[in-house]
């Protein structure tokens, strides 16, 4: 079955993650490309001043507190979406954080956690949009990461929990789109390192602050132009960035070479100073409000 998606301009977008980082870059490129935007994130302040900017800017947006691995309160911003716009043709499901820790130093606590927000909040928004989008036709857009293939050590039990996200999207993608043929594009989007708050929002076992790899980070537009890509354009998996192509190629095909190159970016995850707020944002909600991260002096 042929799937045809709306341009831009005539859609509704729901985007979970939207207070910071891509979710964040990707909800404000929406509305100034004309699409009516529903923002997702349990930052509410920050949710109501993004809204605020871009409803001042002549775009059209709401904004709904939810917390994502709680199944009623996504159910919640389905039903706020459509109350206020009648459908919805594009969910996106970006919310995730991670954990810089070693596997054997993680508490099941916050692996659980990690995996309630990172997987289970991508099983509960894809499950409760697709009702929605079955009804004209849409795309359901979950972002994995280069790591929903490849691994890396530090960051084990975030990778951990984009192979699932990867694993969910393709069962999911087979069964909706070849079993019942229904007019759903569903795509998993698999980025290398942006640069958002990603680090600065993880919880950190580390003595030292936590940071992002150097080595080939993009920029959060790149990520929002392949989201808004697959909204218009069904698609199965984009890459983004060259790394993640490298990376997820090496994993796949040389499966040593890629456990060693893997290796070798531990010392990348560490900033030369002493770790800072180790919490993050895992049980709390972070208010930032800032697409980039802060890497001046990485």
């Amino acid at each position: 079955m042929s799937i045809s998606l709306k341009p831009l301009n005539e859609q509704v977008i729901v985007i979970t993650g939207a207070s910071s980082g891509i979710g964040l870059c990707t909800a404000e490129s929406a509305a100034k490309q004309g699409a009516k935007v529903v923002l997702a994130a349990r930052s509410g302040e920050t949710l109501d001043d993004v809204v605020a900017r871009i409803n001042a800017a002549g775009g059209e947006a709401i904004a709904v507190a939810c917390d994502v691995s709680d199944r009623a309160q996504v159910e919640h911003l389905a039903a706020e979406a459509a109350r206020r716009f009648g459908r919805i043709d594009t969910w996106v499901n970006d919310a995730g954080l991670a954990i810089y820790g070693r596997l054997d130093e993680v508490s099941d606590e916050d692996s659980h956690r990690l995996f309630d927000i990172n997987f289970w909040g991508v099983v509960y928004g894809s499950l409760i949009a697709l009702p929605h989008l079955k009804k004209q036709g849409g795309a359901l857009i979950n972002v994995g990461s280069e790591v929903s293939d490849a691994v890396v050590p530090i960051l084990g039990m975030y990778a951990a929990s984009k192979h699932a996200v990867k694993g969910f999207t393709d069962a999911l993608r087979t069964e909706i789109e070849r079993l019942d043929k229904a007019p759903v594009s569903i795509t998993l989007i698999q980025p290398t390192a942006v640069d958002t708050p990603f680090d600065e929002h993880a919880k950190n076992y580390m003595q030292k602050e936590a940071k992002l790899p150097e080595t080939g980070i993009i920029d959060p537009q790149q990520v929002a132009d392949a989201i808004l890509g697959a909204a218009v354009k069904p698609t199965h998996n984009v890459k983004v960035g060259m790394m993640a192509k490298v990376n997820t190629f090496a994993a796949k095909n040389m499966p040593n070479v890629a456990e060693r190159m893997a290796v070798k970016q531990v010392p990348e995850l560490q900033r030369d100073e002493p770790a800072r707020d180790t919490e993050g944002t895992l049980y709390i909600p972070g208010e930032s409000g800032q697409v980039h991260g802060d890497h001046a002096d990485a």
